[in-house]
């Protein structure tokens, strides 16, 4: 049923104090999961960036891109492998990665944000040296208990953010849209985890927020109970929730990079579910909020 004329002042009403709270602070949205393969849902983030940019917010968006580059490599007839959760990345491999993450899936975000009234510019690391990486290798341990360094190939890690031109770029009203490609001390490309890049690149902007979709609620007590979520969770309470398993998996690296942004100076982090159509206007605008914020203390 459609909302009536006052339904939808009300709306407006409840976020009238968070455009105000926020208007000219910076937010870092990173972009992936189910959120990039839904078409619904794809135009839901576009238009939710473009409506923040236009009450005065500075988004910034950083995307992802997995499923895309192992279905090219598929086609390719490349096989992935992974090992805790990291591709492989061969030097073939990684001009796929690149292929399909700055050609590809970087300017449809940046072609959908123009459909939707904004205006963006693509970037990634390469740009303005924004991301300066170094080769990241795998620590594992082995069944007799031996720890051991595996290399992942073109797989990098942060070394440092030069934000200048992403703030050129938001000075002059566009809408910053960053794949994870960093660059190696000798021009090398490096394919890193867009969660990380994300938190990085709100610790060098001095974020307000660090928004990371994800393909579940949040954070649940109990993970068979959708009513069980964490709405606020104190970064204190984060080694016992992982000794519980109730933090595990891929939502063990989320946390870490959330714990990293708030100590960088990042105000405020938060873990939602891009399932959800417009869920980071529902996490910003409204006062209950969707998904787990992490939180000092």
């Amino acid at each position: 049923m459609p909302l009536s004329p006052l339904e939808k002042t009300e709306i407006l009403i409840e976020a009238l104090p968070y455009i105000r709270q926020f208007y000219g602070k910076t937010v870092v949205i990173k972009y992936g999961g189910h959120a990039m393969t839904n078409c619904d849902l794809k135009r839901a983030v576009m238009q939710d960036a473009v409506l923040m940019h236009l009450v005065g917010m500075r988004p910034v968006i950083v995307h992802g891109g997995g499923p895309e580059i192992t279905s090219m490599l598929k086609r390719l007839g490349k096989q992935s492998e992974f090992i805790q959760g990291q591709r492989v990345t061969d030097a073939e491999t990684m001009e796929i990665v690149e292929m399909v993450l700055v050609g590809k899936i970087n300017k449809e975000i940046v072609t959908n944000i123009h459909r939707y009234g904004g205006k963006a510019i693509g970037l990634c690391g390469k740009d303005g040296n924004l991301i300066e990486a170094r080769k990241q290798m795998a620590h594992i341990q082995q069944e007799d208990g031996a720890e051991v360094d595996l290399d992942l190939g073109f797989v990098g890690r942060v070394e440092k953010i030069n934000p200048g031109i992403i703030e050129t770029v938001i000075a002059e009203g566009y809408i910053p849209v960053v794949a994870p490609i960093g660059v190696g001390p000798d021009g090398e490309s490096y394919n890193i985890n867009a969660d990380l890049v994300a938190g990085e690149l709100a610790v060098a902007l001095q974020a307000d927020k660090l928004v990371l979709l994800t393909d579940v609620e949040g954070i649940l007590a109990d993970r068979n109970d959708p009513g069980s979520l964490i709405s606020a969770l104190e970064v204190g309470r984060v080694p016992e929730l992982i000794r519980q398993g109730v933090i595990e998996g891929g939502m063990i690296p989320k946390v870490s990079c959330c714990i990293r942004a708030l100590e960088g100076g990042v105000k405020k982090t938060h873990i939602i579910d891009g399932r959800i159509p417009h869920s980071i206007l529902l996490e910003i605008f409204t006062d209950t909020g969707v998904g787990t914020m992490v939180v000092p203390g």
